[in-house]
């Protein structure tokens, strides 16, 4: 493969004449070749470089993670306490939480080290080491030991991770894993190394009408004022080394922890933003985003919208049914809105309008130049044979994989029939154990039957009228035949009399299987259909994409050669990023200003008693009427709550810490704004706001609300 001058201009550009400041979503360990440095310090930074990211010391990364499984975190103690958002922290909420110890309503509160509660399953990652692999891979490809594409792909990327990991002096160290990835579309590579602490324990939670106060109402607009924090703590074995919990375990000793300055802030402060945005699509053609509208959002919209109506009706209606299915819902609901957001937005903005002008730009730029003339035409061809079968893919996966949780392990059953026509006893009783795990699975503490049979009910024939018959799996011509189209019939027929429907119907099949058991099932039968539906959907979706990926590379490439001497940044993949841009406030309409802060007198302002979003905790409303806020007023005496930055983030970088100039924690970022939601696609430097949660909110609410000055005593405060 040669070596394009892209490749070498993209981590060597010595001028940065024109870059917008506050787009991107720039790689630590290029910072130095692509100057971004030299453009962070005009706009107000007084660290430097290796202050940020030091490959052979400590630095800044150092007091940062992924938290959970797709979420930020940051250090905030030298005892290894985290500080991240409450709905990244929601899970772990949810999971200890029930109608006898409702954390989720009531809030958590640890007041001392033996209260903070472990939470199994809960992970933190910091990266140990960043690897430029990009040599190694081209070699590969020359050698032919790989092609092209392959050397994209997550199977070969995986065994070179393990292969090199294994020549690496971290081998066999504790709690090290190792991910490489593409980075520019393919034409740059990395190996990451992270270091993983399985023992994570809960410290405190505010009560959702703080944590979620404005519920889905506000979910992704401004102005806001929900104090979306919450905060664990790592802890390590003697050494401080990674450990599976253990009650000896201590506090992480973190060799970095981000001070907390509570100075305030004004409008065109500084503020970069540290963390992992999980996905962007920024150099999507015009074509690839129509597909993003149509095939992927409206489906996204239209099945998740019916599954949370269901589930909104039942949690309105139970304590019980609202804590099970709290997290799903939040999970579920965050991208519904988005997608909704972002599709209004790409008109709003004329998002492809701008698509088509790159795209004219780009032919010009392309003439004669073979590697690149075509390729925007190339891609618009495979997108228009593959757009009819993505969104059929996306509605099937929405609607039967996203939102009913029921059906029946039918390879499992396969094994089982298997075994009873062989008389295989050693077959027939890993398989039964087998089934027995799938069975506590389907049914476990966050599982209502009744609420999923009535989800089935109504997803079920919603599906039916986004879709040709054709398109639909086996089982719906079972619904038309067997049950003369009563979805209703259908569905009870499989929720009353399947073998996992129940423990007592499961039990009977465990005392007495029978192959003929198995193929009356009708969760069986209703799984095989949807997974053979869904495979040969996929299969054929794969095929229509066939030549996609190297097309994309060449044009990443060409773009970031087009845009020289002003350097590129690659499309967010959950790595390690820094965004820098202001304390800003923004205009979206005619006659609309909003101001760059919130205050605790919005609270007051929103509450409704009556709407489960819009409550106010009375101790809260106390402390806000009072003026009760210590010393994390403003100089005026009023309370902030959130703010506005012009950080380029994602989703994956909520939780992330706001840091101004000098290296300290001035907020948590949690949201974007409305406006704005067509900013994974094409960022607009008008409407982009990133929505911060202010650490004098978080700080107030632990020590007035929590009564939690002991964990304020663990930090460094900066007044």
């Amino acid at each position: 493969m040669k070596v394009t001058k892209y490749l070498i201009a993209a981590v060597a550009v010595l001028t940065v004449c024109s870059a917008r400041a506050d787009e991107g979503m720039w790689l630590l360990q290029l910072m130095k070749q692509q100057n971004s440095i030299d453009m962070m310090k005009k706009q107000g930074l007084k660290l430097a470089a290796d202050d940020l990211y030091n490959p052979n010391g400590v630095s800044l990364k150092d007091a940062v993670g992924i938290f959970g499984g797709g979420c930020t975190g940051e250090i905030i103690s030298p005892e290894g306490l985290i500080l991240t958002n409450h709905h990244c922290g929601y899970g772990a909420i949810q999971q200890h939480s029930s109608v006898e110890h409702d954390y989720l309503t009531d809030g958590f509160w640890a007041k001392s080290r033996n209260e903070e509660l472990p939470t199994p399953g809960l992970k933190f990652r910091f990266v140990h080491r960043i690897v430029d692999i990009t040599d190694l891979v081209n070699a590969k490809v020359k050698a032919g030991e790989v092609t092209e594409v392959d050397a994209l792909t997550a199977p070969f990327l995986g065994k070179l991770a393990k292969e090199e990991l294994e020549k690496s002096d971290l081998k066999g160290k504790p709690g090290i894993e190792v991910r490489a990835l593409p980075f520019y579309a393919g034409n740059k590579f990395y190996l990451f190394y992270y270091k993983v602490y399985s023992d994570v324990r809960m410290v405190a939670a505010p009560p959702s009408s703080v944590g979620k106060f404005g519920g889905e109402t506000d979910n992704w607009m401004w102005p806001r004022h929900t104090g979306d924090f919450s905060m664990f703590r790592i802890y390590a074995d003697a050494n401080g080394e990674p450990a599976e919990y253990n009650a000896s375990n201590v506090p992480l000793k973190t060799p970095k922890f981000l001070s907390i300055s509570i100075k305030g802030l004004k409008e065109n402060d500084y503020a970069m933003i540290m963390g992992f945005p999980g996905s962007t699509s920024r150099y999507l053609t015009r074509s690839e985003v129509k597909e993003r509208m149509e095939a992927d959002n409206q489906a996204m919209i239209d099945m998740r919208g019916v599954r949370l109506d269901v589930l909104r009706k039942y949690m309105d209606a139970s304590d019980k049914t609202r804590i099970q299915y709290a997290s799903k819902f939040a999970g579920s609901s965050n991208y519904w809105k988005n997608s909704i957001g972002m599709n209004k937005a790409i008109i709003d903005n004329d998002v492809l309008g701008t698509k088509a002008k790159q795209e004219k730009n780009f032919a010009e730029f392309a003439k004669g130049k073979t590697e690149y003339e075509g390729v925007v035409e190339r891609i618009d061809e495979i997108i228009a044979k593959r757009m009819p079968v993505t969104r059929q893919l996306n509605y099937l996966y929405e609607a039967l994989s996203g939102a009913i949780e029921f059906g029946s392990p039918y390879m499992i059953m396969h094994k089982i029939k298997t075994a009873l026509k062989e008389k295989n006893d050693s077959l027939l009783t890993a398989s039964k154990a087998q089934l027995e795990e799938v069975f506590n699975d389907i049914h476990n503490k966050d599982y209502d039957h009744e609420v999923d049979r009535a989800v089935a009910k109504a997803i079920l024939p919603a599906l039916a009228q986004k879709l040709q018959p054709e398109q639909l799996p086996v089982f719906y011509q079972t619904i038309q035949s067997k049950y003369k189209g009563d979805y209703n019939a259908f569905v009870d027929d499989m929720y009353d009399n399947s073998i996992l429907a129940n423990r007592t119907n499961f039990d009977k099949f465990m005392k007495k299987p029978t192959v003929k058991a198995i193929e009356k099932d009708p969760a069986t039968a209703y799984s095989r259909s949807k997974i053979e539906k869904l495979k040969a959907v996929s299969i054929e979706e794969k095929a229509l994409s066939n030549g996609l990926e190297l097309l994309h590379k060449a044009y990443i490439r060409g773009l970031g050669e087009m845009k020289l001497p002003v350097p590129s940044y690659p499309d967010a993949n959950f790595t390690l990023r820094l965004t820098y841009g202001n304390v800003k406030a923004y205009s979206p309409h005619d006659a609309i200003h909003y101001n760059y802060y919130t205050t605790t007198d919005g609270i007051l302002e929103k509450e409704n008693p009556e709407d489960r979003e819009f409550v106010v905790p009375a101790k809260l409303k106390e402390l806000i009427l009072n003026k009760d806020f210590g010393r994390y007023a403003m100089a005026d005496g009023t309370m902030p709550v959130c703010f506005l930055t012009t950080n380029d983030i994602t989703g994956g970088n909520s939780g992330s810490p706001v840091i101004n100039g000098e290296g300290q924690l001035i907020g948590c970022a949690f949201d974007g704004n409305w406006e704005s939601l067509s900013g994974d696609i094409n960022f607009d430097n008008n409407l982009q706001r990133c929505i911060a949660l202010d650490i004098r909110y978080v700080l107030f609410i632990l020590e007035k609300l929590g009564d939690c000055g002991h964990l304020i005593k663990e930090m460094n405060i900066i007044e």
